[in-house]
């Protein structure tokens, strides 16, 4: 979107021979209308100044109208609207600004100004750190969240793929031995093994690597990646456990902000263009490896056989309190220097015929990734979709006993999660403590006692289970009181969702954890394939359908339904008609009611209303869900309900400008459907502009739903919602075939 270049008088720049010439990059984590209404306002802004703006959106979509180089060398300034991490190295030598995406919103003249005396981007250091937000906030986490949760985002597929090959193929192609669980070499169990291995040696380095990506853009990715994978090769530092995903973390932040450190440096002309992809890599790698192998790896050594000794001195004291320790230990960093010692320290005695702290450690092991994916099952709200996914996949790793299921947890949220899974691991080592639990091999969960390798197998799950519901309780109330809902707030009350940090992203539809209609759907009937219709009688002021009228409409397939309020019609009924009649002139009446079709079909007259009832955000809610549910759609109006709440606490759809999109992803629904509808005094939203909801979309999809097509049409409806005379139009209408034919100018 290019606005037109108006006089040099109104638009000057430095040198006042031209318009001034704007870029601007507008994203959200978690979806795209907050991405393109920004987009709009900071073009509207620029149009009203004379000023020439070209605008690249990055919604779930994937970038659109991106920025060439042409761009960028012919350009005065350049306004980054994001709450997501944004490649500025292209931006090198320009005036960069950067905000949240909700400033984009509610500022857009500002951001105008405050561009012209913005630091320039890669001198100095400039323009490294966001711009601190205008009056009320655009940017609610910090560059160490935001940092952090890049790295988390990025790890946990590497996690679930590699946990859950390892499951199956210890599940299908293992056997216990006194070695642990083997699989024939050769196999095919153990190929499968072995690729499923590979995720997890990536998987610390991803996090290490993406996290200094975050911070430092892609001269920072090299070292970080390496760093972490120093990191957890215990053996280069004479350890015999790596430092696992603390470790990963710290060499992350080193690396990135060793990166941001060397950028400062003034190096001559003819060096610079190979700074970022040979000297900084180079430099920083060689610097960290080092400083991690002479300076971190000693202390964690030293901290590994200290434990180890410590531990053995512990064999004759209380086993409640011994297993307590050991699932302390197990629980902390599931694979750093502290779990491997209290592991490597149960599976040494077995030889020596002490089985029974193994069974400690057996009971502790599955309790991190159990507890934290019970958590999102019982706080589901807390999470975002992605995390819920990945709590289930935590739950299969842990019944086979692969507690890193449950890091992506840790590293998102340490605070919170790292406490509750020591309590439930110390708990759980305790339980299996005072009942004598024996383990025979070197492994743990519910697996090996389900093949034999447990004794006292009932009290082994008694432990495992208190361990787990102990975690997930302590989890979801540590939340709670912190008050944090999760990645999908990361944006504040404006975020809205993509797929690349944090992500979501998650991904989809208006905002964070929603997801746009999938499937074109055009051809289909405003009802959806197949789906059986519910279709509105409506009476002109207080005149309704007969009870035969109904019963015929109900033999004819459909049903007579009142909405609970006297509606407009273009065609009133009459009681007295015979009933067989009324059914088909009720039936031709609905057909005609419902309209050009919008959106490709899925909003219709039948999901438009001229005046909604509610006065407060839930009840406007359940309102509208009881709109949709006109269109024979909607299979659980409470479950649709119920999902578009969650959706609210997450963070609120109110997009500003007397505009809401709720929306929700769910199975409740049969099909995508549309609705809108008009409230005169308005619906407090949370809108980042301050202002109440007049003109109210609501979205929901099947989770089943994908694709492109409807992120594109949510595109065009958040564009099109900018133009002030579209919106005028949307309140002046009298009545919903008038609101339809307005709504038609969208597509």
């Amino acid at each position: 979107m290019t606005s037109p270049a108006g006089p040099p008088a109104t638009g000057g720049c430095d040198d006042e021979r031209r318009p001034l010439k704007l870029l601007a990059v507008t994203a959200c984590p978690t979806g795209i209308a907050h991405t393109y209404m920004a987009a709009e306002k900071l073009a509207q802004a620029a149009a009203s100044r004379g000023i020439e703006m070209k605008v690249e959106t990055q919604g779930s979509i994937g970038a659109e109208n991106v920025l060439d180089d042409n761009d960028v060398r012919t350009a005065d300034g350049v306004i980054v609207a994001a709450d997501k991490d944004v490649d500025l190295s292209r931006f090198a030598g320009k005036r960069v600004l950067t905000v949240g995406v909700a400033e984009g919103i509610r500022h857009p003249e500002q951001l105008i100004e405050r561009v012209r005396s913005a630091p320039v981007h890669g001198v100095d250091g400039a323009g490294d750190n966001p711009a601190a937000p205008l009056s009320g906030g655009g940017r609610e986490r910090g560059p160490v969240y935001k940092a952090l949760m890049n790295g988390v985002s990025y790890m946990i597929p590497f996690v679930v793929v590699g946990g859950l090959l390892i499951a199956v193929s210890l599940a299908l192609g293992g056997h216990a031995t006194a070695k642990g669980y083997v699989i024939p070499e050769g196999t095919f169990w153990a190929h499968v093994n072995a690729i499923g291995g590979i995720g997890f040696q990536l998987m610390i380095p991803v996090l290490s690597g993406y996290i200094a990506y975050a911070i430092a853009d892609r001269p920072a990715l090299v070292p970080g990646m390496i760093g972490g994978w120093i990191a957890n090769t215990g053996a280069l530092y004479d350890s015999e456990a790596g430092a696992g995903f603390i470790g990963a973390i710290v060499t992350g932040f080193l690396a990135g902000y060793l990166v941001l450190w060397i950028k400062k440096v003034r190096v001559p002309r003819f060096v610079q263009p190979i700074m970022p992809i040979i000297v900084i890599p180079i430099v920083a790698t060689t610097a960290l490896g080092l400083f991690f192998v002479y300076v971190i790896g000693k202390p964690i050594s030293w901290v590994f056989e200290h434990l180890t000794n410590w531990l053995g001195g512990m064999t004759g004291t209380s086993a409640v309190l011994l297993g307590a320790i050991l699932g302390l230990m197990i629980a902390f960093d599931m694979g750093g220097p502290v779990n491997k010692t209290a592991f490597l320290f149960g599976a040494g005695l077995i030889a020596s015929g002490n089985q029974t702290v193994m069974g400690m450690c057996a009971a502790a092991i599955p309790v991190m990734p159990l507890g934290q994916g019970l958590a999102t099952l019982v706080r589901r709200r807390l999470y975002t979709e992605q995390e819920r996914e990945t709590g289930l996949a935590a739950l299969f790793m842990g019944c086979f006993g692969i507690s890193e299921g449950a890091i992506p947890f840790a590293a998102a949220r340490p605070a919170q999660v790292i406490p509750a899974n020591m309590l439930g691991g110390a708990v759980a080592g305790a339980v299996a403590g005072l009942a004598g639990v024996e383990d025979a091999v070197p492994h743990g969960g519910p697996v090996v006692a389900v093949l034999g390798a447990v004794s006292g197998v009932p009290m082994f799950f008694v432990a495992v289970v208190i361990g787990t519901v102990v975690t997930a309780l302590v989890t979801v109330t540590l939340m709670e009181v912190s008050g944090r809902r999760g990645p999908a707030e990361a944006a504040g009350a404006g975020a809205v969702e993509v797929g690349g940090v944090g992500v979501s992203p998650v991904p989809a539809g208006v905002v964070a954890g929603a997801v746009v209609p999938g499937q074109p759907g055009r051809g289909l009937s405003s009802a959806g394939a197949g789906a059986p219709e519910v279709v509105a009688v409506r009476a002109s002021g207080a005149r309704t359908a007969t009870a035969e009228a109904g019963a015929a409409a109900e033999a004819a397939g459909t049903t007579a339904a009142g909405t609970g309020a006297p509606e407009e019609t273009a065609g009133e009924e009459t009681a007295g008609e015979e009933a067989g009649a009324r059914a088909a002139t009720v039936v031709e009446e609905a057909d005609v009611d419902a309209g050009p079709e919008v959106l490709s079909g899925y909003l219709t007259r039948r999901t438009v209303r001229v005046a909604l009832g509610a006065v407060e955000k839930d009840a406007a809610v359940r309102e509208m869900a009881e709109l949709l549910a006109r269109s024979g759609r909607v299979a659980d109006g409470a479950e649709l309900v119920a999902t578009a709440l969650r959706r609210e606490e997450q963070g609120t759809t109110g997009l500003g400008e007397e505009i809401a999109i709720p929306h929700a992803k769910t199975d409740a629904v049969t099909a995508p459907v549309v609705g809108f509808a008009r409230s005169a005094e308005g619906v407090e939203w949370g809108s980042p502009d301050g202002t109440k909801a007049r003109l109210i979309f609501m979205i929901a999809v099947p989770e089943a739903a994908a694709g492109d097509e409807h992120l594109r049409i949510l595109a065009l409806l958040s564009r099109k919602l900018m133009a002030a005379g579209f919106r005028e139009r949307l309140l002046a209408a009298p009545d919903e075939r008038a609101l339809l034919a307005v709504l038609g100018e969208v597509g």
